[in-house]
């Protein structure tokens, strides 16, 4: 029976990607887009939704597991979905509770998009992916598919690159429109890689 309802509820559920990021000139959606979207759902079909978060510490790393959970509420049947997000090893500008915060909002992002089939991913053949691999090809520092994770590759090499040239951190934040830089994205770092690589040496 549940898995009718959920079958059902995959269906109807559309989730738009509302969400803009105008320096990056593409756009998503967030896990309050797609909560927002099923609860009228999953009220019709008679289930209730449950999220949940916990915390795993895996090797020197802290963890967010984000659990979804799809209940009946005729039968009690349950579906459940998974997913992890690690915390950022950058929290300059944070405090514990944010980074915590962040890594759950994407746990349960992606736990919610596995549940109900939500494709959260950008095709490899679209023309916005393609020159985005082009600009981080530059500094061989290569984009995934999810613009929200910057690799410990990229953190590395911008640090450096700011600890080169004497940029501080408050000049890329105003460049970039954020308040501090574990808000860049991917495709934000590494256009900053490209943009500090011509830049002089600090004296």
């Amino acid at each position: 029976m549940i898995y009718q309802k959920l079958a059902e509820i995959q269906k109807e559920l559309f989730v738009p990607k509302n969400q803009k990021n105008d320096f990056g000139k593409y756009n998503y959606r967030s896990c309050e887009d797609i909560l927002q979207a099923v609860k009228p759902i999953c009220e019709k079909e008679k289930c209730v939704l449950f999220l949940t978060n916990d915390m795993e510490c895996i090797g020197n790393r802290n963890y967010v597991k984000a659990t979804a959970t799809l209940v009946e509420l005729e039968t009690g049947e349950q579906i459940v979905s998974i997913a992890h997000a690690r915390e950022d090893e950058i929290k300059k500008g944070m405090d514990g509770s944010q980074v915590t915060g962040a890594s759950s909002s994407y746990a349960r992002k992606y736990a919610l998009a596995g549940l109900f089939c939500i494709d959260n991913e950008k095709d490899a053949d679209t023309n916005e992916y393609t020159k985005r691999q082009q600009v981080a090809k530059k500094e061989d520092v290569y984009l995934t598919t999810d613009d929200k994770v910057v690799t410990t590759a990229q953190w590395n090499k911008l640090a450096a690159e700011l600890k080169r040239t004497g940029v501080s951190e408050e000049t890329i934040c105003d460049t970039f429109k954020v308040k501090n830089v574990n808000d860049m994205t991917q495709f934000q770092v590494v256009t900053a890689l490209n943009k500090l690589k011509n830049t002089k040496d600090a004296e």
